[in-house]
């Protein structure tokens, strides 16, 4: 271990004054010589305890040791055989708390193996240098039904054409992707990694249906009893945002996390006019939350014109929910960080936009049913923050279109569908369910874990039903 690295391969990435007032990819991804480099500090574990720590079960030291041989086409079909949207996976996915915490190199001292970096650069390199192909499955003739294109959606479709099923994606949206196309910025997750491999699944035949809401243009019950299919995957994420119900939520200049980053992303309002998606972000802008979500906003208000781009947070740095990265991009490009704040009311003006949060100072007490330590007001410490855009990312829960359409689908008190951890089944038979529309708002690797593991039980179900009829 001695001749080994103690820290990762640095990321190259733009300077933080010139990324902040462009959409260009932050960091620059590694260079080949980078990439072996770095992935021969793998130590190559009998039992690798960083597989453990991934949802989709990546082979982390097998396509690692591929890569440190310069066997590099090796090294994609190796991670292909599991993860179908990798070049995703390693931008977005917090392998800090993953893959990466459980690196054997972290209990000496050392930094652990950059899994997520290597991760995406044997995507980009199989983008970039043509496609490496697999075998083609044995087509079957069932057909399954997959609803939403999200990450979930995705993945489930993929694994399900790779075992030779007929798949149709529906979306109720104009484009695929989900939360990586209208959550996630252009700065974190280029589009044209999404729809590469969107297309790369169009290559499988899977077919893709836009504008296709489930629950008001067609219903679940539709697709398995009129339709034909014989099977279908529930994937429509969490796309109802939360509000804080306090006075002046709805003057004019205050945002959803969801409405303004769909427009800035999905609609392309930072390339207004050439995109027909005007959005007006004032010079003070105040961020609520410290999630993903809430970094995602205020960075993107910055490069939108923002002079002031601020989080208010009602705990303190240890107790936000962002990747530490992202953390450190906002710090670095600006951002102003208000802990322990909580707005109790958004204050207009005479015409009715917003001016400012009338705040009040937090301290922590005794943890909450989440573990955190619960936020107390500090009596006598109320005072006004100026702003003139208040933007909420205080997470989101599932749309209750398709719920509601559906009555057989058992649901829990926050209003996500009730489906087997380990198989996603639900309680309709032949409807399956995964990621945020059973969890709530959660991370892309997890919402992909459960779409491999539906993919894997609609198999089974289907398999199982065939041999029952060939047996009556």
């Amino acid at each position: 271990m001695a001749m080994i690295s103690r820290k990762k391969q640095p990321m190259p990435q733009q300077a933080p004054d010139v990324r902040a007032t462009n959409f260009d990819e932050v960091p620059l991804g590694y260079t080949l010589q980078m990439a072996v480099h770095e992935a021969t500090r793998c130590l190559q574990c009998q039992d690798p305890q960083c597989e453990k720590g991934c949802p989709v079960s990546v082979p982390v030291r097998d396509f690692i040791g591929l890569l440190a041989q310069g066997r590099i086409e090796e090294s994609v079909r190796t991670m292909k055989a599991v993860n179908r949207l990798p070049a995703i996976c390693g931008r977005v996915c917090p392998q800090e708390e993953q893959c990466e915490a459980r690196c054997v190199l972290n209990r000496s001292g050392r930094q652990p193996v950059a899994i997520g970096r290597l991760e995406r650069f044997i995507a980009d390199w199989e983008r970039q240098h043509g496609w490496v192909a697999s075998d083609a499955p044995e087509r079957r003739p069932e057909r399954v039904a997959v609803i939403g294109a999200g990450p979930a959606g995705l993945t489930c479709a993929g694994d399900l054409a790779a075992l030779g099923y007929h798949v149709t994606v529906f979306e109720a949206l104009h484009a695929p992707g989900g939360v990586l196309m209208y959550g996630i910025p252009e700065f974190r997750l280029p589009k044209e990694i999404v729809e590469a491999d969107v297309a790369r699944l169009e290559a499988m035949g899977v077919e893709f249906r836009y504008n296709v809401v489930v629950g008001r243009t067609i219903t679940v019950d539709a697709l398995l009893d009129e339709m034909g299919y014989d099977a279908v995957f529930i994937g429509t994420g969490a796309g109802l945002p939360k509000f804080m119900g306090i006075p002046g939520e709805n003057l004019a200049g205050v945002y959803s996390a969801n409405e303004f980053l769909t427009r800035i992303n999905l609609m392309r309002a930072y390339r207004f006019p050439e995109y027909d998606t005007p959005i007006k972000v004032g010079k003070r802008v105040a961020v609520i939350g410290a999630g993903n979500t809430a970094m995602d906003a205020v960075r993107t208000a910055l490069r939108v014109g923002a002079e002031r781009a601020m989080i208010v947070y009602r705990r303190t740095e240890a107790e936000m929910t962002a990747r530490a990265e992202e953390y450190e991009h906002a710090l670095e490009e600006g951002v102003e960080f208000y802990w322990l704040t909580n707005p109790v009311r958004m204050l207009g003006n005479q015409e009715g936009w917003v001016k400012g949060l009338e705040c009040v100072r937090m301290e922590l007490g005794e943890p909450d049913e989440s573990g955190r330590r619960r936020p107390v007001p500090v009596p006598g410490s109320e005072f006004v923050l100026p702003c003139d855009t208040v933007i909420l990312a205080l997470g989101t829960t599932p749309n209750p279109i398709l719920i509601n359409s559906t009555p057989s689908l058992q649901t829990n008190r926050w209003g996500c569908v009730v489906a087997d951890p380990d198989t996603g089944a639900t309680s309709r038979p032949g409807v399956f369910a995964g990621g945020d529309v059973v969890t709530g708002a959660a991370t892309v690797i997890l919402a992909m874990g459960a779409g491999q593991k539906a993919a894997k039980a609609i198999h089974r179900y289907l398999e199982e039903r065939r041999q029952a009829a060939a047996a009556d």
